[in-house]
């Protein structure tokens, strides 16, 4: 095998052009191939949307009027079980009575099921437990009941002010729990497979500087034909709300780091559709030219997938140089 040596033919034009000691000129810099462990990334793009787990409707299963309103105001925050509103609903009004009626009727009689039968009309109705107890604990009835938040959120949706009429089944108010939120990310369909090995996603927003990292990730199992992408979902903690459905959102996902034999670019050069090395020789200024197997870590790093191993050490700068002489050797 050939090998290269530095042709001091062209040290006179460069020192004339440059002023510079042959030392200096042939200050040939090298590098050892080195394995280092250490993990791909990519960036998309998403948008903050509610879980939909945690969306939640108040359908009362009966009829009424709207007498005192608390949940006035859209977008208002509300906790699990503070009172939305005070209704009056004849159907509710009159299963009370029976419940009462019941309750004496049976309180010296051995046989409850008239009684139990009143009190599952009004659980089913969906009256709320300490007020059946306050119906037995007071024996009277009050003609006004009361709707309370099943969860805490925001109030998305209201359907009703004061005096208002509502028919049963009618969602009156849709409450959102932002304590988790999604982002939905449009990713190509070339990225599934890169998805399948994937489960540290960090998320950034122009709103705020933390930065939220999550593994929790769902791949739509549909795909848009018209952009080729599919929608991936991640879950993020929001007990904070710091973030609001509709926000736009930076996520970089990492794959599982791994082993790579690398070398910085600028020890490879590429010619004629093959990329190669120049390897340290034997003896003093002694290189030869080697053909080497790469594709990119990042911007600056190749991953060596064949021709060298961890350890060789190569020519870090002066490529131009030596890829002409080496022509000239004819060592490609």
């Amino acid at each position: 095998m050939k090998k290269l040596k530095l042709l001091l033919l062209f040290l006179p034009l460069v020192v004339l052009a440059k002023g510079a000691s042959v030392e200096q000129l042939f200050s040939v810099q090298t590098v050892k191939v080195q394995k280092v462990k250490t993990s791909h990334s990519k960036k998309n793009y998403g948008f903050i949307k509610a879980d939909e787990a945690k969306v939640y409707e108040v359908s009362p299963r009966f009829g009424g009027f709207v007498e005192k309103l608390y949940a006035d105001k859209i977008y208002k925050y509300v906790k699990k079980g503070e009172p939305l509103a005070v209704v009056y609903s004849p159907e509710v009004y009159k299963a009370k009575e029976d419940y009462v009626n019941s309750y004496n009727y049976t309180r010296n009689r051995p046989n409850k099921g008239m009684l139990k039968s009143a009190k599952l009309k009004l659980s089913l109705l969906e009256v709320a437990p300490n007020e059946i107890a306050q119906i037995v604990k007071k024996r009277k009835v009050s003609q006004n009941t009361t709707i309370y938040a099943p969860q805490s959120g925001y109030i998305f949706m209201k359907n009703i002010n004061e005096g208002s009429a509502f028919n049963a089944k009618t969602n009156l108010f849709e409450i959102v729990n932002l304590d988790d939120v999604w982002v939905e990310v449009q990713v190509f369909e070339d990225d599934v497979k890169w998805l399948k090995h994937t489960n540290d996603f960090r998320v950034s927003f122009k709103t705020t500087d933390k930065i939220y990292e999550t593994h929790a990730k769902f791949l739509y199992p549909e795909l848009n034909p018209k952009e080729a992408t599919l929608t991936l979902r991640l879950t993020l903690n929001n007990k904070d709300h710091t973030l609001f459905p509709g926000m736009y959102a930076n996520v970089i996902s990492k794959d599982k780091a791994r082993e790579y034999l690398t070398l910085p670019q600028s020890a490879v050069i590429l010619k004629n559709g093959k990329y190669y090395v120049f390897v340290v020789g034997e003896f003093e200024g002694e290189y030869e030219p080697k053909e080497i197997h790469v594709k990119p870590l990042n911007n600056e790093t190749y991953i060596i997938l064949s021709g060298i191993n961890a350890g060789d050490e190569v020519v870090n700068n002066s490529l131009f140089m030596m890829d002409s002489d080496a022509q000239i050797n004819g060592l490609y």
